[in-house]
């Protein structure tokens, strides 16, 4: 079987990973991943081909689109991904379109997709089933409806099956979209989408780190990084007024934090022997199991690897929408998790969870996301 897998991340990088885990566990199909946004160092499952279109990224205010190339006009840039993505399904006429997101998100990006899906609906590319891939909570709309009558049109329309990554007993759909019982096609409930870490590693990456066993290391992530500035600023000034030298601190600052920062936040870190900071870690997940603590923001990637791991926790939900909050509540319902604002104290949050032990899987949490929805897909082309 063959699939197009379209994602595209504007602000952070959560929907790009929750997608390569999904193409992960469509580990007996071919998948061309198209993406359109900056892509993260991450290396890709051999049943995985990625196909880049012209990189397109919302601002920090989420005010519209903007090139990720610096020079190039948008409207160029636009017709050119339009054209690149209906090449693609002309030269590979794949069996099952998987997009993320849309039509529940991603309206700016109807330019691209609607003709796609319209020439799919006019047989153009043969039999071609439709998924969307939809994450557990969805962003407020104060629209009147608007928005949820378009995306039921569009799922009524267009698409074959919704695969809902979430447990329903931390988060059901109805409870952010209220036209839920208007949907039409097939609706299943995955779990969630989690990355697994590798077992037993946490000694060799220890080791690796310099990490003695007396220490224990203190891991700070901004996620994509272009809202997280706030986040590692007050990290490292807490951790320094702390002065606990038989700690560790890691800060992972996001590929895409604004270079000053960054830049400021390693010359501070320099004079602190204790202190790394870099931008990314492609064995993320895998680090978690070897730190003893996190600071984070609460993306959903990041709270399923808190699950996953175990680690002891605190993250800082973004503040101009209610999805990471929502989320990090929910969860915090099962395990252990501090859930802190601009307001709360930093170090005080440090001194609480550096004190916690590692949790186990007990929550009984559904993570198993990624193979679930392989299989659903299946399933919809072999009926």
């Amino acid at each position: 079987m063959k699939i197009i897998h379209y994602c595209q991340h504007i602000l952070g990088m959560g929907h790009f990973f929750r997608s390569l885990e999904i193409a992960k566990g469509l580990d007996r199909e071919q998948v061309i991943f198209v993406a359109g946004g900056e892509r993260p160092d991450q290396p890709l499952p051999p049943n995985v081909e990625y196909r880049q279109l012209p990189g397109l990224c919302m601002d920090e205010n989420f005010g519209g689109l903007m090139p990720t190339d610096e020079g190039r006009e948008l409207e160029e840039v636009k017709e050119e991904r339009k054209a690149a993505l209906s090449r693609i399904f002309k030269d590979e006429k794949p069996d099952v379109f998987l997009i993320e997101l849309f039509p529940f998100g991603r309206k700016a990006f109807r330019f691209e997709l609607l003709p796609v899906l319209d020439a799919i609906k006019a047989g153009k590319f043969g039999n071609v089933k439709v998924v969307c891939s939809l994450r557990d909570i969805l962003v407020e709309r104060n629209d009147g409806g608007k928005h949820e009558a378009r995306c039921v049109k569009y799922l009524n329309k267009y698409f074959d099956l919704l695969l809902i990554h979430s447990d329903p007993k931390i988060a059901s759909l109805d409870e952010t979209f209220q036209a839920f019982d208007q949907i039409e096609i097939p609706c299943e409930y995955t779990g969630f989408a989690a990355r697994k870490p590798v077992e037993n590693l946490r000694d060799k990456i220890r080791a690796d780190l310099g990490i003695s066993e007396n220490e224990k290391l203190l891991i700070a992530s901004a996620g994509g990084g272009k809202v997280g500035g706030p986040l590692m600023e007050s990290v490292l000034e807490s951790y320094i007024e702390m002065n606990t030298p038989d700690n560790r601190l890691l800060m992972l600052t996001g590929p895409f934090l604004d270079d000053k920062k960054y830049e400021t936040l390693c010359s501070i870190a320099k004079k602190h022997a204790e202190i790394t900071v870099q931008r990314f870690a492609a064995d993320f997940t895998d680090l978690l199991t070897a730190g003893d603590a996190m600071v984070s923001m609460a993306g959903y990637n990041t709270c399923m690897d808190i699950l996953t791991s175990g680690i002891p926790a605190a993250v800082i939900p973004f503040a101009q929408n209610h999805e990471q909050r929502m989320r990090a509540e929910k969860i915090a319902n099962y395990i252990e998790l501090e859930i802190l604002d601009s307001t709360s104290c930093m170090k005080t949050a440090i001194k609480t969870i550096l004190n916690r032990d590692r949790t186990t899987d007990k929550h009984g949490i559904n993570l198993n996301g990624a193979n679930n929805s392989a299989e659903s897909i299946r399933k919809l082309r072999t009926n």
